[in-house]
């Protein structure tokens, strides 16, 4: 009884000495301000925070640290008349800064619930401090009178981490492609090849927007889940929007259109250029679209006007606004909420992902958007699911749900 009253202790100890003698993160510097440094050894740990945060930002009040759950911050103040914190701008949250020794740096860190998000800022004796040269948000927050920090935090999935003994597929950058459909443009590729490839078996299909952010993580995850049999073997496609010879790009008139334009792009130029090197399948079982933002949208469009083609669908903050509103402003993203209400059941299986904090803007509100399109789909009998949560317009929900939305898009799966 006494070993297992002192085994806390002794991890507690031992998680000290590495915050010690470790780089500084979130974790190391919860630990250390445990132990309420004082003299030498405060000095010591807030010269250690300026490093970490930034000299020059750590006087202005830097974003937070984040590790997992871990958060962490930390502001330099002189002459402070009460002790600075940080508060939420849209939720009953706040966190007190605590001084190290006799220094003027202040900081804190805390683990939060998962999938939690806020809008914040600090607060220096009543002043409300955001971040320098705040672009994120159109205009101050009413709460608070400044542009706030955006936090939202989640755990990494273990399936999205690289796994020792998995077999690691490959990823090939592919030489630049001049398209046709959209004259003019060029555009960057990559080709995921998993290892489990084999020419005698064609592989099934899984297109990606925004190919040269997503194409390693989803290399990771692939290799987990085509190794374990969640999903079946697939060979990824990750494209860039299009940009002219002058650097315009093309991106939104390609992703926010509602046509089959992006959908002939792929089927007509993209498919048969891999298929070249690599037996795909064609049936649309075998094949899913996906794409974040703008990229969500035109991921849903391209299967909803070929449902034989595609039949799954993952989207992450979907834009299903009105970006291209064309001359009489109808023509938007925002029409699919009726659409699909009104128009013949299409052979779909959707994932939508959003969250509360999502974008508001001239263009729509993108949290009404995504629930809408999710109420739409429910009513017409699709098989869909809409995960609803906290954050804003980022790829940190979507990734931590990744690996979860792929065994669900793939449930069932079998070869035609």
């Amino acid at each position: 009884m006494k070993l297992l009253r002192i085994l806390p202790l002794l991890a507690w100890l031992v998680a000290l000495v590495h915050a010690q003698e470790s780089p500084l993160t979130p974790t190391s510097l919860r630990h250390l301000l445990r132990t309420q440094p004082k003299g030498a050894d405060a000095e010591k740990l807030a010269e250690r925070v300026r490093n970490y945060f930034g000299k020059a930002a750590i006087l202005q009040g830097p974003g937070a640290k984040v590790e997992e759950l871990t958060v962490a911050w930390a502001i330099e103040v002189a002459d402070a008349k009460s002790v600075p914190r940080v508060f939420a701008a849209d939720r009953d949250w706040s966190l007190a800064l605590e001084r190290i020794g006799a220094t003027n740096i202040y900081a804190a860190a805390t683990v939060l619930p998962e999938g939690f998000a806020m809008n914040w800022v600090y607060e220096v004796d009543g002043k409300k401090l955001g971040p320098p040269n705040a672009n994120r948000l159109p205009r101050p927050f009413p709460s608070v009178g400044v542009v706030p920090f955006q936090l939202e935090v989640y755990e990494t999935h273990p399936d999205n981490l690289e796994r020792p003994g998995v077999p690691k597929g490959k990823v090939t950058p592919m030489p630049k492609w001049q398209s046709k459909v959209f004259d003019g443009t060029t555009r960057d590729w990559w080709i995921y090849v998993p290892a489990q490839y084999t020419t005698d078996q064609p592989a099934c299909v899984l297109v990606a927007q925004d190919g040269a952010g997503y194409h390693q993580q989803f290399a990771r995850t692939l290799d987990n889940l085509i190794a374990r049999g969640d999903v079946p073997v697939m060979v990824g496609i990750f494209i860039s929007p299009g940009t002219f010879a002058d650097g315009r790009s093309n991106r939104s008139v390609e992703y926010d259109t509602l046509s089959d334009k992006y959908a002939r792009f792929v089927l007509d130029e993209i498919l048969p250029e891999v298929a070249k090197s690599y037996k795909l399948r064609t049936d649309a079982a075998s094949r899913m679209i996906t794409g974040i933002s703008s990229g969500g949208i035109c991921a849903f469009t391209v299967a909803w006007e070929q449902p034989t083609e595609f039949h799954k669908v993952l989207s992450w903050v979907g834009s299903f606004t009105n970006i291209q509103q064309g001359a009489d402003f109808k023509q938007g993203g925002h029409n699919y909420e009726a659409l699909v209400r009104k128009a013949p059941k299409r052979n779909l299986r959707v994932y939508l992902q959003d969250g509360e904090r999502d974008l508001d803007n001239a263009n729509g509100n993108w949290p009404l958007a995504n629930l809408t399109l999710a109420k739409s789909l429910e009513f017409a009998g699709y098989d869909a699911k809409f995960v609803y949560g906290q954050g804003f317009h980022s790829n940190r929900h979507g990734l931590a749900l990744l690996p979860e939305a792929m065994r669900w898009l793939w449930r069932d799966y079998k070869v035609q």
